[in-house]
């Protein structure tokens, strides 16, 4: 039921759209660039030039001048001219009509919009750009005026999917204010005055669409984010001062209301934790921040920097959204450690042994060549410990690095949240043992659900229902009740216990942790009769069966569970792609209450 103000406010908004679709780009507007703010692009080219990154960035340029552009996890080939409403993978394709009549969440009318948005942020375009400060070389601004101009004949304002989405209008305009920092010296005096009015109009999209009812999450805050940026960055712009006090008024409501006092953003998504934290550090980059906000942003990168593997990399829990606030280009296990390397030069301590290549995706973009050449402190110490608002507890021993999700599903209707309750990932190092499936799709009817429901964790499943009721892709109209109970963290044995209730179900977990041994009981009570209780147990790596339920992981553990099988399964390590992978199940059907109990021998 909407209430009586959320009403008024739709109706302001769709009269403010009205009004827009009728205006005109043609707009003396003047902006200065390269952007005061910001590291001048050039002293940055000169820090990074002859370095590996330099060398990466100059070559995926190359490629995407030849039309194959990153997209996820993989490689698309666009040709010379791409179909910006096409998704790439289904050839369905949009008309540019009014972007309120565009079914963007119907995948037989409109495609994947993922994959069609990802593309228009023009974070692709960012890159090439910045290939043009690296080399000097004219080719690769002209390829990104040539697109832009392509995108604005294709997607006018307000028509069209690609103006659906008020946070992929947000992105898209955060990559042009790139483009203008690092190349807009480059261009044409009739070029830069339909560039800044077109990036002007998206301000105002911005204004009038933000989801303050729709998706007040990462949505809102990616939006104020650039509403902010472009009113801090551009001031000569007309309404920049409005932009840049309304953008710090949302985002500083939504640091203190969003992110919990352990540090964990609300989502109960790791991934959503990165990005969340990106878009807040970058907020801090352009604005002075209150002690209240910085201390925020602190306990956000001790929670991200507790829960990564020893090699930085960002064990999923929950929604494994695919993209990234700036540059999602790379390798996926380094995106955390360029975080933290932001994070520990905004903040008091150096949560991370970040290196140069750390530096170099962010920081130095961000904060510029002196900042970076500060000496990083010795990284926090990491050790075991529990967050009491995400639910999730840390044991540590060693290199091994355990998470066991205590926590509940996100508030609401928790879009992001997986039916993962009392799941456990494991990671030695930097490899993994036992993981979590992924995400792989949000609209495929057929796999959003099997990759977000239980059988895709290490869980357990009753009478083969997941711990929620889905209701949609992005919600779940019940949600089980969970319970940490305790959890001791003694470095030499650490134990946790646990419990999920659903279904008239209580699914009590035990996970103990002592001389590199991981001992899992189950406990599950419930209505009489015969039920059927299956357990899951993911790995990284094909399990090598060594003797009657017990199987070699790798060579980096060894494992045992009575009654397991290894059975085919798909795990998503990026949003968008799927590759086969294993799992071990122990199905048994059995009267209640029923216990379970299995070994994880970990090598090192």
């Amino acid at each position: 039921m909407r209430s009586a103000r959320e009403i008024q406010f739709r109706l302001r908004q769709e009269a403010a759209n009205s009004l827009l679709a009728l205006s005109s780009p043609k707009q003396a507007l003047q902006a200065d660039t390269p952007l005061a703010v910001l590291p001048n692009p050039t002293s940055v080219a000169d820090a990074l030039r002859d370095t590996d990154y330099a060398r990466n960035i100059v070559a995926t340029a190359d490629e995407i001048l030849r039309g194959h552009i990153p997209l996820f996890d993989g490689v698309v080939d666009y040709g010379d001219k791409i179909a910006w409403r096409r998704d790439p993978h289904r050839g369905t394709e949009t008309p540019a009509s009014y972007f309120r009549r565009i079914p963007y969440l119907d995948l037989a009318t409109a495609g994947d919009h993922k994959f069609i948005w990802e593309i228009n942020r023009h974070q692709h375009l960012v890159l090439v750009a910045q290939a043009a400060v690296l080399t000097g070389n004219d080719s690769y601004s002209e390829y990104v005026f040539g697109q832009l101009e392509h995108w604005w004949s294709e997607n006018p304002f307000q028509r069209g999917i690609n103006w659906t989405s008020a946070l992929e209008v947000a992105f898209r305009a955060m990559s042009w204010i790139w483009i203008f920092h690092f190349v807009g010296a480059r261009m044409s005096e009739e070029f830069r005055r339909r560039f800044l009015a077109e990036l002007y109009r998206h301000g105002l999209h911005l204004e009038y669409n933000l989801s303050i009812y729709f998706s007040p999450n990462t949505h809102l805050l990616g939006e104020a984010i650039a509403l902010h940026a472009i009113g801090r960055l551009l001031p000569k712009l007309p309404r920049a001062k409005r932009w840049r006090s309304l953008g710090r008024q949302i985002v500083r409501e939504h640091m203190q209301e969003c992110v919990r006092n352990d540090g964990s953003y609300f989502e109960q998504s790791t991934y959503y934790h990165l990005y969340a934290l990106d878009m807040f550090a970058f907020h801090a980059v352009l604005e002075e921040t209150s002690d209240e906000y910085r201390e925020k942003l602190a306990l956000m990168a001790e929670f991200l920097a507790a829960i990564v593997s020893e090699g930085g990399s960002l064990p999923y829990l929950g929604d494994d959204d695919g993209g990234r606030f700036f540059h999602p280009y790379g390798p996926r296990p380094r995106f955390a450690r360029a975080t933290l390397a932001v994070a520990s030069l905004l903040g008091k301590a150096s949560y991370f042994d970040y290196d140069r290549e750390d530096l170099a995706e962010i920081a130095q973009w961000w904060l510029g060549p002196e900042r970076c050449a500060a000496l990083a402190d010795e990284p926090m110490e990491k050790s075991s410990r529990v967050f009491q608002n995400t639910g999730i507890v840390v044991m540590r021993s060693g290199p091994v690095v355990a998470l066991f999700d205590a926590g509940p599903f996100g508030p609401g209707g928790a879009g992001h949240s997986h039916s993962d309750t009392l799941s456990l990932v494991v990671t030695v190092g930097k490899r993994e043992v036992l993981i979590d499936s992924g995400t792989f799709s949000y609209m495929d009817p057929g796999w959003r659900p099997r990759f977000r429901g239980s059988a895709a964790h290490n869980s357990i499943r009753i009478d083969g229902h997941d711990q929620g009721v889905a209701a949609g892709p992005f919600r779940w109209a019940k949600k089980p009740d969970v319970k940490l109970v305790s959890f001791t963290g003694h470095s030499e044995h650490q134990r946790v216990v646990a419990s999920c209730s659903y279904r008239e179900f209580v699914h009590t977990r035990f996970v103990e942790f002592a001389d590199n041994q991981l001992t899992i009981t189950d406990e599950i009570a419930g209505p009489g009769g015969e039920h059927d209780i299956e357990q899951f147990w993911h790995f990284a790596m094909e399990p090598r069966e060594i003797s009657p339920d017990r199987w070699a992981i790798g060579g980096l553990a060894d494992f045992s569970a009575e009654g397991g099988v290894v059975e085919s399964t798909w795990g998503s390590r990026c949003f968008g792609t799927k590759d086969p992978s294993w799992v071990i199940v122990v199905r048994r059907r059995t009267n209640l209450p029923a216990k379970r109990c299995a070994h994880l021998w970990l090598n090192f």
